[in-house]
């Protein structure tokens, strides 16, 4: 009988579906808060910024797991950052290439990609003591979990606070007090305080659903 493909195993499966969940680098683990509050006033660069992430944290996770064996000790936090920086550059080239608008939106935090907890987490967690495949999954699994946080966020402070979503209006014009109507976008979901708040209603939510999660 020929074996199965690693990729699609229960294990692998488990790696990357895990944190999007019940070991979401931000709602459980509290990691990568700054960003996830600061680029989430509208969906389009939030969407960009969690692939960001996910690229980064993927192939970082995969490269240090295939040199983690080659890596002295005593440098490999540099060795890291090396690895890190140098697929933040690609990453914040190939935006400015291809998505400049959006760039500009991000500013510094396509740079800050460097020093995200979550990436340096796992590798420190779990490419250094694991292959490079199950490195990879497990670097794409928590990228996902944090875009997806992310997603969320950005939906409900743009919709609610512009009234749109990918900068197009959704809510009809008909709708606002001022054409007669019984609506008015709350300006302050777009402001960094209301980030928190979602987020933190977010968390709430998240550990009432999985109340295993919750510290006894």
């Amino acid at each position: 009988m020929s074996k199965s493909n690693p990729l699609f195993s229960a294990k692998s499966l488990k790696l990357f579906t895990e944190p999007l969940s019940e070991g979401n680098p931000v709602t459980v683990l509290v990691l990568g808060i700054c960003s996830a509050l600061a680029v989430t006033v509208k969906l389009e660069p939030a969407i960009v910024m969690g692939l960001s992430v996910t690229v980064v944290t993927g192939f970082a996770s995969f490269i240090i797991s295939m040199l983690r064996n080659t890596i002295p000790n005593r440098i490999r936090i540099i060795v890291q950052l090396v690895v890190v920086a140098a697929l933040v550059i690609m990453v914040d080239e190939i935006l400015k290439a291809y998505v400049y608008e959006v760039s500009k939106q991000l500013s510094v935090f396509v740079g800050l990609i460097i020093t995200n907890c979550i990436i340096m987490g796992r590798i420190e967690a779990f490419a250094l003591g694991n292959k490079p495949l199950p490195s990879l999954i497990d670097g794409l699994g928590n990228g996902a979990g944090y875009g997806l946080i992310l997603v969320i966020v950005a939906f409900f402070r743009e919709l609610l606070g512009s009234g749109t979503l990918f900068g197009i209006q959704v809510v009809p014009q008909s709708w606002y007090i001022a054409n007669g109507g019984f609506y008015e976008n709350n300006g302050l979901m777009i402001l960094p305080p209301m980030a928190l708040i979602v987020l933190g209603l977010i968390v709430w939510v998240h550990r009432g659903i999985n109340k295993e999660l919750i510290e006894k």
